[in-house]
């Protein structure tokens, strides 16, 4: 049997709209509801079926950032991860950092397979399964809506923008969820009782050595919504002007 590590990143409730500050600064979410990442949530739920289907020993969930993902690893942990580690930082920190961070756990869990989310939808970077793996010269398979363990390998369907591609790979590896992989099971009170009574491990970012100096800088948040000026027309003639105009 396997021994699995998902993450579970904190971010905005997918739910909620994000506003940017009144100085475009960045974005406001100071009062905005925090949820567990909806691409960690696929990852965690594939994990628990390996589980239940007999082929893993242990799950085991990351969370990098302040006291408050504590919230976020119970809920993977009422998901059904046995245990949780919570890397403490209060820096504002990039994905090559997150990807160097969770390098050191994998070095010292020694997991088999990384399942994590192909992306966290508050930074959309999608960068840090393919870094992890890099680092570690572990073999990847990234977008994944299908997979099927098969001794010390896996099958992987990945879902491309033309279709699909399958994939053998051998363990220890890199795999990251898209949100088709699978549905995540609805989160019952008992489960959530029971998380309270599971591990978390706290670790601090700085006895990991891991150095937060940042490489790109925010210059300007913009609101991304699109504002549509409409004006009404008498006739078709106003029509043809327009298009006339616009060639």
């Amino acid at each position: 049997m396997i021994k699995i590590m998902v993450c579970a990143k904190r971010v905005v409730d997918a739910n909620i709209k994000v506003r940017v500050k009144s100085d475009g600064s960045n974005v406001d979410i100071e009062h905005s509801k925090m949820s567990l990442n909806p691409f960690d949530e696929n990852a965690i739920e594939e994990a628990v079926r390996i589980k239940e289907a007999g082929n893993a020993s242990e799950i085991f969930a990351v969370s990098i950032g302040s006291e408050k993902c504590t919230d976020t690893l119970r809920t993977a942990l009422a998901r059904g991860c046995d245990r949780a580690i919570l890397v403490r930082t209060s820096a504002n920190i990039e994905p090559i950092h997150i990807a160097k961070t969770l390098k050191q756990i994998v070095l010292r869990e020694k997991p088999d397979l990384i399942l994590i989310g192909k992306q966290a939808i508050d930074d959309d970077a999608n960068q840090v399964g393919q870094m992890l793996a890099a680092m570690l010269d572990y073999p990847q398979a990234t977008f994944i809506s299908k997979l099927e363990l098969n001794g010390n390998k896996i099958i992987a369907c990945r879902e491309l923008d033309n279709g699909t591609e399958s994939l053998e790979v051998t363990l220890p590896a890199v795999v990251t969820a898209d949100l088709h992989l699978n549905e995540p099971r609805f989160v019952k009170l008992p489960q959530l009782m029971m998380a309270k009574k599971k591990t978390i491990e706290h670790i601090e970012l700085a006895d990991l050595g891991i150095s937060t100096k940042p490489s790109t800088r925010l210059i300007k948040a913009m609101d991304g919504e699109i504002k549509k000026n409409c004006i009404m027309l008498e006739d078709c003639t106003q029509i043809l002007k327009i298009l006339n105009e616009v060639t």
